[in-house]
């Protein structure tokens, strides 16, 4: 049977699911621009469910809200493609699993809904630890400017899975 998703990225997830069952560590993912993809790339991987923990795909603000607790503060403040939103996502995911560490992804994949500062291709991530502190935050913005709609989706599941690596 053909992989349903590109070698590359099964590989990447692979990579996470065995790290994280050696280091006994749980994960959560909360994603918006990449639609579930990292969550379908782990659960790729067979025994994934050992480590992984689950998935939101949290597209709208108002998903981001309802179901990982984003404050309308911060989405009215910093916009759902923000350093601040993908920190209260990655947070939510915890608070809402059981997992250790939960990583955020929010973006713009395109081709439309760029804003001035936020191009086409702008992916913000961030890490979250269970019992972390302020000093614990883990967060990174890209941006995939050479890339179509799919290409962004791809190399931000890619960066998703790396920050999940222990």
């Amino acid at each position: 049977m053909t992989p349903l998703l590109p070698e590359r990225l099964i590989e990447a997830a692979r990579a996470v699911i065995d790290a994280n069952r050696a280091a006994e560590r749980r994960i959560a993912v909360a994603e918006s621009c990449t639609g579930g993809l990292v969550s379908a790339a782990l659960t790729e991987i067979p025994g994934s469910s050992d480590v992984f923990e689950g998935g939101w795909v949290t597209y709208s603000n108002e998903a981001k809200r309802a179901e990982l607790g984003v404050s309308n503060e911060v989405l009215d403040t910093f916009g759902a493609v923000s350093i601040a939103t993908a920190w209260a996502m990655a947070r939510g995911a915890l608070a809402a699993s059981s997992a250790d560490v939960a990583v955020a992804i929010t973006g713009i994949a395109g081709p439309g809904g760029a804003t001035p500062g936020k191009p086409v291709g702008t992916v913000v991530f961030a890490k979250a630890l269970r019992g972390g502190n302020a000093d614990d935050i883990v967060t990174d913005s890209r941006l995939f400017e050479h890339e179509d709609r799919s290409g962004v989706r791809f190399q931000a599941a890619l960066c998703a899975l790396e920050l999940l690596l222990p």
